[in-house]
């Protein structure tokens, strides 16, 4: 049988050159490892034989008796030594030495402690034990660290690898700390030294000094940031960092200036559409580089937005709560300035951002400082929502404004203040409603369907109309950014909300103060009402009035609402409003010029309501009364007040037939004008006459001579006894507006009268006596001073004679 052939590949001779000094050198390092490990097994077992030859020589057994002597006689000597230092042996009897030797002799007395009643040897056996415990405790010399070596990578040349290698430096760590707790006490050195002390122009220009330093990293980051939002986003948070301000010269006004250059910075590069998360899936999926950094700018954008946000809420809080912080920093008198800023700050961003994030969260703060005590930032957060109102177009806004006011009214058990139900007259509910109107109206476009389209079109033509009405409908919905129906849905569940709280009030706080502004508010908003209320709510507002509990501005207020009820859809209710005409025929002369004269203003509302708007349902009589007891009242108001009334009686003249019975002497019918009556039909007005435009005629504004000289001439609209355009094209309320007096300016500015030359001392010196004006003429033209007068002499001598 043949031997098994050999089938392992012999290697090439390049190959061995290749690798064999390197599995040489492996194989070197492993034999050194076996061996070095070998001999530390040895060396250890060695040691421990030792350990334990020690203890077994230790534990053999000594006679207690040579033990006792060897101590004995140690300790004998040492205490004779110090005998002879502190006693002189001479002053000691002998029975006292012998006392001594045989104390002495006995180790108990040495070793034992006295006040113990244990056995003689415990103490010395518990000493040995330590002793032999130390003792078996194995010597270390101190050797020097072992040096870790680094192999760097192997050099080859002709003789063959060199292995590279370096040694690990050692940190000498006591080194270090000897110079670290030098330099500590260079520091504490330093600190100890005293500072030196300041005067007050030195502080301030220090404090200046610091303030401008400020001033300009503020405006550097800031510039930087509007440069190029998408690199420097990182800076806002070192921007931010600044609110943090902890010298307490310039904290104050630094943090001040952060929230308000902050505020502007998001103002500026906030997108105009709101940022949401990331979902996971869309963090896992790979995307562009540009859209990667627009991620990590709107990422880092939200995030310091919200803790910029954080920071004006907690600045509010701490000064609502008079908190300090630990650092006290800033005094508690300082907090409401910066408190002011960051309202101020709020409501900016309030206006200006409402898409962004986080708006909602801005309404809830912002609300509730609507009643707060300070005027000031209750007056920031009132125009701030009416601005709100004013600009929202779409209702979003809005309907989360109305829905916080209302639980805070309610929560507070409607104790709140008027201002904060008086913005709900700035909703932009009504032109929205009036556009929805004008909307149904117009035909809406109707495509083709299927079956129209494979009857009267060919298969070229539908594959066109189908492309057409794509093209049309991407058109419609590019128009209309927003739809229409969700637009009247919001603006639906806004005036709900609106009307929720206002029925609330008129049930559960009718003598709370908020009742004006609600009794306002429906008077704006009645025409949105649903017909179906309108006659229990005209019976809520009869009610309260004829309950004498509201003051006569409210009331105003109650009659404008119901007839603002009735000029809307209750045109198409039979309801007679007989009572409430009679109610401001009554309350007329509850006015005067005095506090009550800017009640005018809705007396005269209230007038073009329940007249020009309702002229076929005025009865004659009615219209006399009002036109009598108006030009009366004129002549007890202000200019202003006076002009709009004369208005409103120049509207009477032209919208009533017969009205100029009133500007003839001659009485027309039975009966006498009774003007203390309270009913309009039934005081007799058409026999009296209108004599109050004769002294209207001469009052002392030019406007109410000329609606005083109009209306006596029968109110004409052309001829030489008309108006001029400026005024008779204006309605009374804002010819009340214009000619106010709130400037304490007067309305026309009167004519400048041009001074007279008046000449010094002409007619004084006729009072003068002669031979007095004689010695001041001498005492005038003398250059030198002379004797001063003596008046009282020059009195008495001329009453003597």
């Amino acid at each position: 049988m043949k031997p098994r052939k050999n089938t392992k590949r012999v290697p090439s001779f390049r190959k061995l050159l290749r690798t064999s000094q390197i599995k040489l050198d492996n194989k070197l390092k492993n034999k050194q490892y076996k061996q070095k490990s070998a001999a530390k097994k040895y060396r250890k077992e060695q040691k421990k034989l030792r350990e334990a030859v020690r203890d077994a020589i230790s534990r053999k057994p000594f006679p207690l008796e040579e033990c006792k002597k060897k101590q004995v006689a140690r300790k004998w000597e040492e205490k004779e030594e110090e005998e002879e230092a502190a006693l002189p042996l001479d002053m000691m009897d002998e029975d006292d030495l012998k006392l001594m030797e045989d104390l002495a002799q006995k180790a108990s007395f040495l070793t034992r402690d006295l006040s113990s009643n244990e056995p003689v040897h415990v103490k010395k056996r518990k000493h040995e034990s330590v002793i032999e415990k130390y003792e078996k405790v194995p010597r270390r010399l101190q050797t020097e660290p072992e040096k870790e070596l680094i192999h760097l990578l192997p050099i080859k040349d002709k003789s063959g690898i060199i292995p590279q290698a370096v040694e690990k430096p050692v940190l000498n760590v006591a080194h270090d700390e000897e110079e670290d707790t030098e330099d500590m006490e260079e520091a504490e050195d330093f600190n100890e030294e005293p500072l030196p002390v300041l005067t007050p122009e030195e502080m301030a220009a220090q404090r200046r000094q610091k303030l401008q330093e400020r001033k300009m990293h503020i405006a550097a980051l800031a510039s930087a940031i509007l440069s190029e939002p998408d690199s420097n986003i990182k800076k806002l948070k070192e921007l931010r960092a600044m609110l943090m301000e902890q010298d307490p010269n310039v904290a104050v006004i630094v943090r001040k200036l952060v929230m308000v250059s902050l505020m502007e910075i998001f103002k500026d590069i906030a997108p105009s559409y709101k940022i949401r998360p990331l979902t996971e899936v869309e963090k896992a999926t790979k995307v562009k580089k540009e859209t990667q950094k627009l991620r990590e700018f709107e990422e880092g954008l939200v995030s310091q937005y919200k803790f910029y946000l954080e920071n004006l809420e907690q600045t509010i809080k701490d000064w609502k709560q008079r908190k300090l912080k630990k650092s006290n920093v800033i005094s508690l008198k300082a907090y409401k300035g910066l408190a002011e800023v960051a309202v101020k700050c709020l409501c900016e961003l309030l206006v200006a951002l409402p898409h962004f994030n986080f708006h909602n969260n801005i309404i809830v703060l912002i609300v509730p400082l609507m009643n707060d005590p300070s005027k000031m930032i209750s007056e920031l957060c009132v125009e701030a929502v009416k601005k709100l109102f004013k600009q929202d177009k779409l209702g979003y806004a809005s309907l989360g404004v109305v829905k916080v006011i209302s639980g805070l009214v309610r929560g507070r058990n409607y104790d709140v203040r008027p201002e904060v139900l008086k913005v709900f007259l700035h909703l932009r509910i009504k032109e929205v409603e009036l556009q929805k109107d004008s909307e149904d109206i117009a035909p809406k476009k109707k495509f083709m369907t299927y079956k129209e389209k494979r009857k009267n079109l060919s298969r070229m033509q539908r594959k066109w109309k189908k492309a057409e009405e794509k093209l049309e409908r991407e058109l419609l919905e590019a128009e209309a950014s927003e739809s229409k129906q969700k637009k009247l849905k919001l603006h639906t569940e806004t005036l709900n909300i609106v009307f929720v709280t206002y029925f609330r009030i008129l049930k559960k706080a009718q003598k709370s103060p908020l009742l004006p502004a609600v009794l306002e508010g429906l008077a704006k908003f009645a025409h949105l009402i649903n017909v179906e209320f309108f006659d229990d709510l005209l019976i809520v507002l009869h009610s309260l009035i004829a309950s004498g509990d509201l003051s006569y501005r409210e009331s105003l207020h109650c009659v404008l609402s119901a007839f603002h009820i009735l000029s809307g859809q209750g045109d198409v209710l039979n309801i007679d409003p007989m009572k409430f005409y009679t109610h401001l025929y009554k309350t007329l002369f509850s006015l005067h010029a005095g506090g009550t004269n800017e009640d005018i203003e809705i007396v005269l509302q209230c007038l073009d309501v329940m007249f020009a708007k309702r002229r076929k349902q005025v009865s004659q009589q009615r219209a006399l009364a009002f036109l009598k007891r108006l030009s009366i009242l004129a002549l007890h108001v202000l200019p202003n007040s006076s002009v709009g009334i004369l208005a409103t009686n120049r509207i009477f003249m032209q919208t009533f037939p017969r009205m100029d019975l009133l500007l003839d002497n001659e009485s027309q019918g039975s009966g006498v004008y009774l003007p203390e009556l309270d009913e309009p039909e039934h005081c007799n007005a058409q026999n009296t006459a209108l004599w109050e435009l004769h002294l209207l005629q001469r009052h002392y504004h030019p406007t109410v001579q000329k609606f005083a000289s109009h209306l006596i001439a029968g109110a004409p609209t052309e001829g030489s006894g008309a108006l001029p355009l400026d005024l008779s094209q204006r309605s009374a309320t804002e010819l009340f507006e214009t000619y106010c007096m709130k400037g304490m300016t007067f309305n026309p500015p009167v004519a400048s009268v041009t001074s007279r030359r008046k000449d010094t001392f002409l007619q004084m010196d006729s009072f003068v006596d002669e031979e007095l004006n004689k010695q001041l003429q001498q005492h005038i033209s003398e250059t030198v001073a002379s004797k001063p007068l003596d008046f009282a002499k020059h009195l008495k001598e001329s009453s003597l004679t």
